[in-house]
């Protein structure tokens, strides 16, 4: 073969890995949320992650598509959209909580999931380990053991007298609420404070809870992340007010809603830190080898106005600890 023919052959073979490096192979991303449509949480949350994929030179309808899917807390609903997702055979799949993960994970056992928001990968059976999740899946917790420590000090800093906090959550939606009422509890002969277990399964099960545990003083509440307590929060910081009751929440949208106080990690953090595990994913990594990681960024925000309506009087030294102060 003449070296002007070899040389043709060569350029021909290359020609398509040439073309898709110059043009960009489109690829696919599906992502199950945790949210409704509607919810500006969620829009923050698909903002971030969409700025994390750009850093990463992932621009949307030039090499990548992104389907998006909004179940909120609706477990039927996040099954139904799962099947959805994975019939449109994306490259890769992101979670937001982990009822998403596990809607998912039902699905399929091939396409690679990236998740977020998840308490106990672990123990949900997500992963085999931490450091070598071993599977198709892998990604980001938002759990670490002291959480529930920091919780009960802040309540007790807001006011305190209190004595007895209750822990609300979903049970169907939030099957890693053990995991922060032990928390929770271990941190409690510490700061004196009796712990109450508050498990409710619908907007009813919300309000008889709550009035009943208001019905003796000193109390303050705790609401576990998750999406059912995202989906009705607006109901929840209404009854904390209608009954006086001190209340932090595990997620930061709560605060600029309304509420007292959030506590809680960063998921714009998280959702681009994701950006980056989908990016090499994309590019041949293999989940398996891809660690799960720890919450890397918290974020504490207080509501001064909500803190002036319940007659609390915030220390100074804790509204300059806080990220954000909503007067």
């Amino acid at each position: 073969m003449r070296r002007r023919d070899f040389i043709a052959v060569l350029g021909a073979a290359a020609w398509p890995f040439a073309l898709s490096a110059q043009q960009g192979e489109m690829r696919r991303v599906g992502v199950l949320m945790s949210f409704l449509h509607d919810d500006p949480a969620g829009a923050t949350d698909v903002a971030a992650f969409r700025k994390g994929l750009a850093d990463f030179g992932w621009i949307e309808g030039r090499n990548i598509q992104i389907e998006l899917r909004w179940p909120g807390g609706d477990v039927e609903r996040a099954q139904v959209l799962a099947k959805e997702l994975v019939g449109l055979k994306p490259d890769v799949l992101l979670a937001r909580s982990t009822p998403t993960t596990a809607a998912l994970r039902r699905e399929t056992s091939v396409i690679p999931i990236v998740f977020v928001n998840v308490a106990e990968p672990i123990e949900s059976g997500f992963v085999q380990a931490l450091a070598r999740p071993g599977g198709h899946i892998t990604g980001f917790t938002n759990f670490e053991a002291s959480v529930g420590g920091k919780w009960l000090q802040l309540l007790k800093e807001v006011d305190p007298r209190i004595v007895r906090v209750a822990v609300i959550y979903n049970p169907q939606t939030a099957p890693f609420a053990a995991l922060f009422l032990r928390s929770v509890q271990s941190a409690a002969p510490t700061l004196t404070v009796q712990v109450v277990d508050m498990p409710v399964q619908g907007d009813a099960d919300i309000e008889t809870a709550v009035a009943m545990f208001t019905r003796e003083p000193g109390g303050g509440l705790i609401a576990i992340p998750d999406s059912f307590m995202v989906g009705r929060r607006n109901a929840i910081i209404a009854l904390a007010e209608r009954h006086h009751l001190p209340a932090l929440y595990a997620m930061p949208s709560f605060t600029s809603s309304g509420g007292l106080m959030a506590y809680a990690v960063d998921t714009r953090d998280a959702m681009q830190r994701a950006a980056g595990y989908i990016d090499r994913i994309l590019k041949g990594a293999n989940p398996a080898d891809l660690p799960v990681q720890a919450p890397a960024k918290f974020q504490l925000s207080i509501n001064l106005k909500t803190a002036k309506s319940l007659s609390l009087d915030l220390a100074p030294a804790l509204l300059a600890r806080a990220d954000e102060v909503i007067e």
